[in-house]
Formats: C-alpha cells, sequence, structure tokens
C-alpha cells in the first residue's frame, strides 16, 4: 500500500493508535483528516478534523458529506473507533457496557465503511482499513462485549473484501496487540509501545501486495492461537484477569 501522496481520513484518530497513526501518513506526505467525537482534544493541531459519532447515523452522513466536499480525492479510509471496558457478566447492569461496545466498535464500524464505500467504488481505487483485535481472536474474559464486538469487525471486513473484489477497491484488516495507550499500560506492563507498534504496522503496510491482514509479531500468538494449539491454554492464563473485576 502506498502511504505517501494519499487522502486518507481517520476516524477515531483523536488519540491512540489513530493520532499517531495519522501523524505518521502526514509526516509522509499525505493529506489527512481525523474524525472524532472530540476534536478538541491535545495533538490534533496542523490536522483536518472532521466531528463525527459513530453511533449516531446522521453524524456519520454529516461527516461523510464534510470530508468529500473538503477532499473530493479522498482514498483511504481507516475505522477504527473503539470502546474497551470491563464487564461482570454476573452484573445484570453490564449489558449497557456491551451495548456500547458493540454500537461503537461493530455498528460505527459498519456505518463509515457502508458511507464511504460507494465513493471508493466510483473511483475504482482506494483502500479501507478496519482494525481489530488480538482479543477478537483470543478473547480475554474480564472484556467479553469488546472481544465479541471485535471478532464482528474481522467477520464483517473478510466479507467486505469478498465482496469489493474486483472493484479496485482494498480492504485490509489491521489486528493490534495490547498497545501502551490511554493507560494500557498501567494494566498490562507488556503493552507494546506505540511508537514502536506504528514501526512495525507502517512497514507491513508498504508490502506489495499489501497483506489483507497486518498483524505484529506480538499479536501473532494471539491470531494464531487455535492453529497453533496453544488457544485453551492462553485462554486459561487470561482468565486470570478475572481478579480485575471489582468483587472477584
Amino acid at each position: 500500500m502506498d502511504l505517501t501522496h494519499r487522502t486518507a481520513l481517520i476516524v477515531g484518530g483523536t488519540s491512540g493508535i489513530g493520532l499517531g497513526l495519522a501523524r505518521r501518513l502526514a509526516a509522509a506526505g499525505s493529506t489527512v483528516v481525523v474524525g472524532g467525537r472530540d476534536t478538541t482534544r491535545p495533538g490534533l493541531d496542523g490536522l483536518d478534523t472532521v466531528t463525527v459519532d459513530v453511533t449516531d447515523p446522521a453524524s456519520v452522513t454529516r461527516a461523510r458529506d464534510e470530508v468529500l466536499a473538503r477532499h473530493p480525492g479522498l482514498d483511504l479510509v481507516v475505522t477504527m473507533s473503539g470502546v474497551m471496558q470491563l464487564e461482570d457478566l454476573r452484573d445484570p447492569s453490564h449489558f449497557a457496557r456491551t451495548e456500547a461496545a458493540i454500537a461503537v466498535n461493530l455498528l460505527g464500524t459498519i456505518r463509515v465503511v457502508d458511507a464511504f464505500t460507494p465513493h471508493l467504488a466510483a473511483r475504482g481505487a482506494g483502500d479501507i482499513v478496519t482494525v481489530t483485535s488480538g482479543i477478537g481472536f483470543l478473547p480475554f474474559p474480564p472484556m467479553p462485549g469488546y472481544g465479541a464486538s471485535k471478532a464482528g469487525v474481522h467477520a464483517y471486513t473478510e466479507a467486505l473484501r469478498a465482496q469489493l473484489a474486483g472493484t479496485g477497491v482494498e480492504v485490509t484488516e489491521l489486528v493490534p496487540p495490547a498497545v501502551a495507550t490511554a493507560g494500557q499500560e498501567k494494566v498490562n506492563p507488556a503493552a507494546l509501545p506505540l511508537e514502536a507498534f506504528l514501526d512495525e504496522v507502517l512497514g507491513l503496510l508498504a508490502q506489495t501486495p499489501t497483506p489483507p491482514e497486518i498483524v505484529v509479531a506480538a499479536a501473532q500468538r494471539l491470531r494464531w492461537a487455535e492453529r497453533d494449539g496453544t488457544y485453551a491454554e492462553l485462554l486459561a492464563q487470561r482468565s486470570q484477569a478475572l481478579s480485575l473485576l471489582p468483587g472477584r
């Protein structure tokens, strides 16, 4: 994938991995628009922004129209809005958190993809990048809604790639492990430093042809646990983190 001189939209790029990717693409010579609910957050200076709430269909449509009016040559859409929360499935009140995970992570991804697919298909060229998680392949039991939503994004991405074959629109899935953003480094000391993660991601994205899945080395054991016969052992290890839940 060419990462220079692109016109890119990163939805969910106002912090963390998304913001890091936006800055890397801009440094490579691309025009980058960052979308999110709060476009006044620190670190966005120098980047074009658009306000968007992926849980609101009208907001997504409005953001699409604004972006395409300003950047009719848009040829790269990255959708990575996400929420990650602990959920105790023994407590019925957990459902609100599950619902939020599905609304933002899965349905939000689908809304953004649906909004921009006609534009990219009409161009006959472009890229869509979805963002899942190693947790979508090997659950982290304290976050069941997050894992379910990311597994759903993976399945949707596979179908999207098949349906867009022959249109000139390429579909790539980014599968991060734990990355040291948004306090992850406090919960998981093994979280990958953001800059190291971005270095590896950009190197993989720049390959020709672009791999359908971008899986950095630290995510390989999660992505391929079932194939490698380590799934049950790793799931048991990860289940020890249920002690993070209040009252456990």
